[in-house]
């Protein structure tokens, strides 16, 4: 991190002019000051990233001019130089917020690996800070592509912020459709890893024969359709994310080359036999039940262990609550603009709707309902009729009930779902009006007054 601005304070001309001699020589931008009230004065016109501050100096000594420098820069990187040999006045320092010390005399090589520590600490912490600022959407109930003011999302959440600060393994687990790659992304975006490849590979939608190429790549000649070399996904996924969707699909064949993949962080390519680096965080995710998959020999104990260092669990859509509806709207206000039909919100009826539907696909089918509402509606706001391949849920019946029973809690619970409006019920029911005025009068249902 040579872009590191550096402020040398001391009294000492000779020792000024020599750190700043080695610093620049190291590449590194160097201003100097002879006393505190210089420093004080160079910083106002030109903040630098650290200062090297000696303790002893006449008037406003390190001790103080630290204080100061506490104050107005607080971002600043400070390190004490002492030319005594007790190192009680540099401790002292610190406990005030100084980050190291030095201590007199030291050589050029000690100076630049001290600077280059404090530098890659500064580095982690800028980029924790850009990821905080990433996350300023979860104050807004968003994160990214991902959107949920309820608790369990909530919850997911602050996993994916402390998750996205370290490097560990992750198994993502839920069902089918409830965002497992966009909760990867997330991960990947708000890591150190953000400006670096995220490369995502669905092991489920490849096959057997294929996946060790397509993973760790091959060599010409490797194979009969081999006829130049390929670069595979571990490879392309070099300083950033690789993200395996459907983990629970490979063989333990392939499972015990990944984990020695993972485990060194090289490997060979398909009829290579030079070894590969690739430096990659991984994560994974699955629909399937692990547990069972260990008990039956389909997945490897070792490898199990090594991917899900880091588990997270994202929540069904039905166990979500107010989310359906506000992404509902997110779909809606996506869908309007892509096919170019202005639609505003939805009525209380519709609202019913999707509040009451079973989501068994998730945030994946309330994407396809929504795309497909926009498309079949008549009007600025999207009714129950829009929605009626959709279907209202009818009543949990018990055992034993009659079709008689059973059709007229079905018709009372959809003409409550479109507030008793007939005209509406009869469209969700796909009936027409003089039909469904009969099945009322022949069921006893009339309107609550």
């Amino acid at each position: 991190m040579n872009d590191l601005k550096i402020l040398v304070v001391d009294d000492e001309e000779a020792m000024r002019e020599s750190m700043a001699a080695w610093l620049e020589k190291s590449g590194y931008s160097v201003s100097l000051a002879q006393n505190g009230l210089d420093a004080l004065s160079l910083l106002s016109r030109e903040p630098c990233d650290l200062v090297l501050l000696d303790i002893k100096m006449p008037g406003m000594d390190g001790h103080e001019l630290l204080r100061e420098i506490r104050q107005h820069h607080p971002d600043a990187i400070i390190v004490m130089i002492t030319a005594y040999g007790s190192i009680e006045s540099a401790i002292t320092a610190m406990k005030e917020g100084a980050s190291d010390y030095l201590r007199k005399p030291f050589n050029p090589r000690d100076l630049i690996q001290l600077i280059e520590k404090l530098a890659k600490e500064k580095e982690m912490a800028d980029e924790y800070r850009l990821a905080r600022d990433r996350l300023a959407a979860y104050e807004n109930k968003e994160f990214g592509d991902l959107i949920g003011c309820s608790e369990p999302m909530q919850s997911l959440f602050h996993q994916i912020e402390e998750v996205a600060r370290t490097d560990v393994p992750v198994l993502i687990t839920g069902e089918t459709g409830t965002g497992k790659e966009l909760v990867a992304r997330g991960i990947h975006s708000c890591s150190s890893r953000a400006s670096r490849p995220f490369v995502a590979i669905n092991c489920g939608a490849v096959p057997e024969q294929l996946l060790e190429s397509e993973l760790f790549g091959h060599e010409r000649g490797a194979f009969t359709d081999a006829v130049k070399a390929r670069v595979g996904r571990l490879e392309m996924a070099d300083q950033g994310t690789l993200f395996l969707d459907e983990v629970g699909e490979i063989s333990t064949q392939m499972q015990v080359s990944l984990l020695r993949a993972l485990d060194e962080k090289s490997f060979l390519r398909v009829g290579g036999s030079r070894e590969v680096k690739s430096d990659f965080r991984l994560i994974c995710a699955t629909h399937r039940d692990m547990q069972a998959l260990l008990k039956s020999g389909q997945m490897r104990s070792d490898f199990f262990y090594r991917i899900s260092v880091m588990p997270m669990h994202i929540p069904p859509l039905r166990e979500r609550g107010d989310d359906i509806i506000l992404l509902a709207r997110r779909f809606l206000k996506r869908f309007s603009h892509e096919i170019g039909r202005p639609v505003e919100d939805f009525t209380p009826a519709a609202y019913r709707l999707l509040n009451r539907h079973n989501w068994t696909g998730n945030v994946r089918e309330l994407m396809n309902v929504i795309e497909r509402a926009v498309m079949v509606g008549r009007g600025p706001k999207i009714d129950a009729p829009d929605l009626s391949f959709l279907g209202s849920k009818p009543a949990v019946q018990s055992p034993g009930a009659s079709l008689r029973e059973v059709e007229a809690k079905h018709i009372r619970q959809t003409l409550e779902d479109c507030e008793w409006n007939i005209t509406r019920a009869a469209e969700v029911l796909e009936i027409d009006r003089g039909t469904l005025a009969r099945h009322m009068k022949k069921h006893g249902i009339v309107k609550p007054r």
